[in-house]
């Protein structure tokens, strides 16, 4: 089950998410900017999102627990978060990742493509990834 995140989910994802401050966790699951995802009833992992040039959504983190990578999991959300934005009226979705990560597979697999990057100092390459929703 894949669902927006609540006040309730708080304490699960202060516990799991270690990327974000504590305030700006609560403000993101108040303007309903966190989606969760449980299989039998067991939180597995969540994506978390915001609005660059506060047009276009950015998912700043997608993120399944260790044993629920590989499955298809991660797929699932996004096109989840990809449908949701769609109703929004969004044309097109941005992410990134480093340069360094696997993740940059994934996200070429299911449509991404490189738009850009960013070199901050003593950082890998951060690449820019977009894909336009039809």
């Amino acid at each position: 089950m894949i669902r927006y995140a609540t006040e309730n989910d708080y304490e699960l994802l202060k516990k799991h998410d270690k990327y974000i401050y504590k305030t700006e966790l609560i403000n993101t699951i108040k303007i309903k900017r966190i989606l969760t995802m449980f299989y039998d009833d067991t939180f597995i992992g969540w994506l978390r999102f915001n609005l660059f040039w506060d047009t276009i959504p950015f998912m700043n983190m997608l993120y399944l627990l260790k044993e629920y990578r590989r499955n298809g999991y991660g797929r699932e959300l996004v096109r989840f978060w990809e449908k949701e934005m769609q109703k929004n009226k969004h044309k097109m979705v941005l992410t990134s990742t480093q340069s360094n990560e696997q993740a940059q597979i994934f996200y070429r697999k299911i449509g991404y493509v490189d738009c850009g990057s960013l070199l901050l100092p003593n950082e890998p390459l951060e690449i820019i990834l977009s894909k336009h929703l039809s």
